[in-house]
């Protein structure tokens, strides 16, 4: 029997909440016209959101969508800073709660977690498999196509249902999942807070069949991204399929075509934008280009010290001489 969420739907859009959540939300956004918009008639605006809530008038705005390349192109869907505030309010009362449900290996958008924290977990699994690199060891790596943009809206508020039987939450919930839709009841907008804590929600059911269905020891997951380490090349070949249709009949998703293989850490393992290696890890020939390219066009300080800071996790040092060399031009 699963534990049950024992917050209620008077705490989460309480006012205390929604001041809370406020404080919180504007950190680093305080020059953004927007928010300034919305700190105007602060009070104003947060009791009119806690009202509509309440009396279960609320209804959730539309998005405003644009482009980025981080590294490749995404379409990102913001709302207003008042369904955002209601974003951040749900997710102060649910994170905690649902991270408890969490695998330890599972590494995105979460406390004490990332990407950094994934890649030397993945490190030191790579140990374990290989005996000190003593023996081969084997990874299947996957990625799901289109993860976001495929997401079944109607699978996840089942999901959210084996947790929350309290009907007002889960209208509450239900409001912003259906807030966006790429196809009928499917898809998530890259950009909520919401949607972070909801595909790990909706990944832990995977990762709970990889753990306890497969019984697999080695596995890292990292949002769509994850990695079964063993020194068993014929065992990984069997999982690949289990794996592939747990995703497709359980959960609606599709393993993409080109982005799975099963190779040895020896040869060299894209993961998380390094290339790793038993004794050590280089940065993925696509960054450094992007890096570099990114340092000539805009030299700014805060983005080279966020450079230099994302180098000390690997083998860099030519990368970094390029990079001083740039800033010294």
């Amino acid at each position: 029997m699963k534990i049950e969420l024992t917050h209620k739907f008077e705490d989460i859009v309480s006012l205390e909440n929604l001041l809370e959540a406020w404080r919180e939300f504007i950190k680093g956004k305080r020059q953004r016209r927007d928010v300034q918009e919305f700190s105007f008639s602060l009070m104003d605006n947060i009791l009119s959101l806690h009202f509509d809530l309440v009396n279960h008038t609320y209804r959730h705005g539309s998005y405003q969508a644009f482009n980025i390349c981080d590294p490749k192109p995404r379409n990102i869907h913001k709302a207003s800073v008042r369904d955002r505030l209601l974003h951040h309010a749900i997710h102060r009362k649910l994170y905690p709660f649902f991270d408890r449900t969490f695998i330890a290996d599972s590494f995105s958008c979460r406390k004490d977690k990332g990407t950094h924290r994934a890649i030397n977990r993945f490190r030191a699994m790579t140990y374990k498999v290989s005996q000190n690199n003593t023996k081969t060891c084997w990874v299947l790596k996957c990625d799901i196509k289109k993860f976001f943009a495929s997401i079944d809206q109607r699978i996840l508020l089942d999901i959210l249902r084996e947790y929350i039987s309290e009907q007002q939450t889960m209208w509450l919930l239900g409001q912003v999942v259906s807030s966006f839709a790429i196809r009928s009841e499917v898809g998530l907008p890259l950009g909520n807070s919401t949607s972070q804590l909801f595909v790990n929600i909706y990944m832990n059911k995977f990762d709970q069949f990889v753990k306890h269905k497969l019984k697999v020891r080695h596995y890292i997951r990292y949002a769509d991204d994850f990695v079964f380490l063993s020194e068993d090349r014929i065992w990984l070949e069997s999982i690949r399929l289990q794996v592939d249709d747990f995703l497709e009949k359980e959960l609606g998703q599709d393993l993409h075509p080109n982005k799975v293989f099963i190779k040895t850490v020896a040869s060299g393992v894209d993961f998380l934008g390094w290339i790793q290696f038993l004794d050590h890890r280089i940065l993925r020939t696509s960054t450094e280009r992007r890096m570099l390219k990114r340092v000539q066009q805009r030299p700014a300080s805060e983005t080279i010290n966020s450079y230099f800071g994302l180098l000390k996790h690997g083998n860099a040092q030519k990368i970094k001489q390029r990079l001083t060399r740039l800033i010294d031009l």
